[in-house]
C-alpha cells in the first residue's frame, strides 16, 4: 500500500522573524567646562595709548584662585604710584598752607575792625582762602583718580575659581580676548559637539558615559542630558585625529556631571572627552 506524500510547505509560506537591529550608541568628542560662572578679564584702557602691557603674570592655566587675588600686574604701575606720590606731596603743602592763611585772614579781620586794614584787603585773604580750599578738593579728587588707575593697574580675580585659559603673556599687550579666563569651580559639566545627522537620537536626561581623548583621568565619568542647544554651528573641540572634519556642522550638547565624577575632574577644566550617549 503506498503511503500518501506529505505535504511540504513552500518557501513562501515560511514565517521569517526579523531579529530587531542594534542601535548604535552616539558617540562625540567635546571638553570639560566648570558649571558655574566664567568671566573674561581685560586689562584697563590707558588712553591713547591703548591698554598697557602685562609685566607679571602670577598664575597659570589650571591654578585655582580666590576673590581679590592678583593675577596679573601692568606696566604702567610705576608711573601711576610716582603720579600718586607727587599728588600725596601737593596734598601735604596744601594742608600746610590753609591754616596760615586762615590765621593771616583772622588777623586782617581783627584789623579791618579796629581800622588798621581796609575791608577790600581783608575780602581779598578770604578769597585766597578760599580758592586753597577748592584746590584741595580738586587735588583729593584728582587723587581718588590716580588711586583707581593703581587698582587697575593689578588684575585681580572677582571669583573663587580656576585660570582656564590665558590669552596674555608676559611683555604682551592684551587684545580683545582679554588677559585670561576665570571660571567658578564649585561642579563641572561637559559640553559635547554632536554631529548634526546624530542629534536625532539624543534625548534629554539621557545618561552618558566620558573617557579621557589623551589620557587626563582614568576610567569613565558618568552624567545626563542637561541641554540641547537648538543651533547647528561649526565644530570649535578638535580631535587629535588629523583626518577629523574640521568644518563639520554639530550641535552643543550640554552633560551635566553626577556629583563624583564632578569632583574627580574638577581641576580639569578644557580637558577634551569623548561622549557616548547611551540610546
Amino acid at each position: 500500500m503506498l503511503r500518501k506524500p506529505e505535504a511540504v510547505e513552500s518557501p513562501a509560506s515560511v514565517t521569517t522573524i526579523e531579529q530587531p537591529r542594534q542601535t548604535e550608541a552616539v558617540a562625540a568628542l567635546g571638553q570639560l567646562q566648570p558649571a558655574g560662572e566664567v568671566r573674561r578679564l581685560a586689562a584697563p584702557a590707558s588712553g591713547m595709548a591703548g591698554s598697557p602691557r602685562v609685566t607679571s603674570l602670577r598664575v597659570k592655566e589650571g591654578d585655582v584662585v580666590t576673590r581679590g587675588q592678583v593675577l596679573a600686574v601692568f606696566d604702567n604701575r610705576p608711573q601711576i604710584e610716582a603720579d600718586l606720590a607727587a599728588q600725596d606731596e601737593r596734598i601735604r603743602s596744601v594742608d600746610i598752607e590753609i591754616p596760615l592763611r586762615r590765621r593771616e585772614v583772622a588777623r586782617y579781620a581783627q584789623a579791618a575792625r579796629v581800622g588798621a586794614a581796609t575791608a577790600v584787603l581783608l575780602e581779598e585773604k578770604q578769597d585766597e582762602l578760599t580758592l586753597l580750599q577748592r584746590k584741595r578738593v580738586e587735588l583729593l579728587a584728582e587723587r581718588r583718580s590716580l588711586q583707581a588707575d593703581l587698582n587697575d593697574s593689578e588684575l585681580r580675580s572677582p571669583i573663587n575659581g580656576v585660570v582656564l585659559k590665558v590669552h596674555t603673556r608676559e611683555g604682551e599687550r592684551p587684545d580683545t580676548d582679554g588677559v585670561l579666563e576665570v571660571g567658578a569651580s564649585q561642579s563641572m559639566e561637559a559640553l559635547i559637539e554632536v554631529y548634526e545627522s546624530d542629534i536625532n537620537r539624543i534625548a534629554m536626561d539621557e545618561r552618558v558615559t566620558l573617557i579621557s581623548e589623551n589620557g587626563g583621568f582614568e576610567g569613565e565619568l558618568e552624567g545626563q542630558v542637561a541641554q540641547i542647544s537648538p543651533q547647528v554651528r561649526q565644530r570649535q573641540v578638535l580631535s587629535t585625529d588629523p583626518t577629523g572634519d574640521a568644518d563639520a556642522r554639530v550641535v552643543e550638547v550640554l552633560v551635566r556631571l553626577d556629583a563624583a565624577s564632578a569632583e574627580r575632574v574638577a581641576r580639569l577644566a578644557g580637558l577634551k572627552v569623548i561622549a557616548r550617549f547611551q540610546s
